[in-house]
């Protein structure tokens, strides 16, 4: 499979993806690395919660996001990284047995002004869940290397 370059992200483009599996053990396994908070790590004390049960934490949305991403597009780039994420938003709360799938909107995309060999381009990711309930959206930029930008550097 050819990689992926800034030209190979057009405007308007949607790509869905997915799906991963969320289960009991890797919510709480997350919690316990990353976000030790009750309502991630103990189902019978989330029940006294806000959250009614176990849910996972947000930033384990979020991970489950990059590495369906990275499966899906990222790891077959020329991505550069990124100067980050300009918003995320939790939607609904993720729970043991919910399938999330991505659904990946290009946004914008450009070529940088200080560094041509470089492009870069603004997605949103919508996050379902199993019923289609959108569970999360993160919008941000990533820097994919240009195809054409060695070319264009000698005209």
């Amino acid at each position: 499979m050819d990689l992926l370059y800034f030209e190979d992200f057009p405007v308007g483009e949607i790509v869905e993806y997915g799906a991963t599996e969320v289960t009991a053990e890797a919510i709480i396994a997350f919690a316990r690395q990353f976000d030790p908070q009750v309502f991630h790590l103990d189902e019978s004390a989330a029940h006294a919660t806000m959250t009614e049960g176990l849910v996972a934490s947000g930033w384990h949305t979020a991970a489950m996001l990059m590495r369906m991403s990275c499966d899906n597009f990222l790891n077959r780039s020329s991505s550069q990284g990124s100067p980050g994420i300009e918003e995320i938003s939790w939607i609904k709360p993720v729970r043991p047995g919910d399938s999330l799938r991505v659904r990946r909107t290009t946004l914008s995309a450009r070529p940088s002004k200080s560094r041509p060999e470089i492009g870069l381009v603004e997605f949103i990711s919508d996050v379902f869940n199993q019923t289609g309930e959108t569970v999360m959206t993160q919008q941000g930029v990533i820097l994919f290397k240009r195809r054409n930008a060695a070319a264009e550097a000698t005209r």
